[in-house]
Parts: C-alpha cells; sequence; structure tokens
C-alpha cells in the first residue's frame, strides 16, 4: 500500500496529474454515450408496414380522386393512378430550451413523453403523408380539350403538381 506522501509526490509530477485527469475525462465522455436503461425505448417499423400505410394513403386518396374527378361535366368513368415520393412521418411534440451567444446558438430539445397503459411513449403532434409527385388519368371523356385542361386544373390545386406531372388520356 501506498504512503499518503508518496501520492503527494506522485501528484507532483504534471504528466501523471495530466493523465488522471484525461482518464477521468474520457470516463465522463464515455459514460454519457451509454444508453440509460430504464428509460430507453425503442419503436421499430418494418419495411412492409412503412410501404403499406404509405399504399394505403395512395390507394385511398385515388379513390378519392376518382370520385371527384368524374363529377366533372364531360369525365365520365375516371380511373386514377398516383405517384408518391417518401413514406408517412410521425411528427412528436418536443419542448426545449434554445441559448444563443455571439458565437453559436445552442438548441436542448426534448420529446414530451405521456404514460399510456403501463408504457410510455412520445405525444404525437401529427402525420405527414407521402408527397404526391404525379398523377395519370384516364376517363371516357378524356380526348375532350376541356375535360383535360378541368382534370389538369383540379390536379394542380389540389396537389400543386406541375402539367408536366399530369396525364390525362380517354379512356379505351
Amino acid at each position: 500500500m501506498m504512503s499518503p506522501k508518496r501520492i503527494r509526490d506522485m501528484l507532483k509530477d504534471k504528466s501523471i496529474t495530466a493523465a488522471i485527469a484525461a482518464v477521468g475525462i474520457l470516463l465522463v465522455l464515455l459514460s454519457s454515450l451509454l444508453p440509460e436503461k430504464d428509460k430507453e425505448q425503442s419503436v421499430s417499423f418494418t419495411g412492409a408496414e412503412l410501404c403499406s400505410a404509405s399504399d394505403e394513403y395512395r390507394r385511398e386518396t385515388e379513390k378519392q380522386l376518382e370520385e371527384f374527378l368524374s363529377s366533372i361535366e364531360g369525365a365520365g368513368k375516371v380511373r386514377v393512378f398516383l405517384k408518391t415520393a417518401g413514406s408517412e412521418r410521425n411528427i412528436y411534440v418536443s419542448e426545449g430550451k434554445t441559448s444563443e451567444s455571439k458565437e453559436k446558438k445552442e438548441v436542448d430539445e426534448k420529446y414530451v413523453i405521456v404514460s399510456e397503459g403501463g408504457s410510455r411513449k412520445a405525444l404525437l403532434d401529427s402525420v405527414e403523408e407521402p408527397e404526391i409527385t404525379g398523377a395519370a388519368v384516364i376517363c371516357t371523356g378524356g380526348s375532350s380539350s376541356a375535360v383535360q385542361e378541368k382534370i389538369y386544373r383540379s390536379l394542380e390545386a389540389l396537389f400543386g403538381l406541375p402539367p408536366g406531372k399530369i396525364y390525362v388520356t380517354k379512356m379505351g
């Protein structure tokens, strides 16, 4: 066992003191990277679940759009195919602090957690649906330029699609 005098002599050596301080800082940094077992929860989705939610949204939107566009005078029977980008995205409620100095801005944000049925979950704020990036419409009145124009304008107004991302033709 080392005597207190020997320990004091060792601490006077600056290289040993610096090494001890470095090891202490390293241990603190490593401990902050480890997950906290009692707070850690994970939610996992398979790719199939994400695709099915996105596909379900697309199919439902197509049905609604077919019903809507068929009410345009002269359109007749309508079929719609939509192209989507991305997938459904959940947006969770968060709270945080922002601190600013001359050199930098720091934001500390944390999700709001609620207890539900014995489990803890992040509070859902909203759900962003996939972006509609293109549309193809076939209808019995699709040869009429007046019907085509109304469908183009409807899709542009509803989804912000430019004319180059919309195709309208006669059902054959």
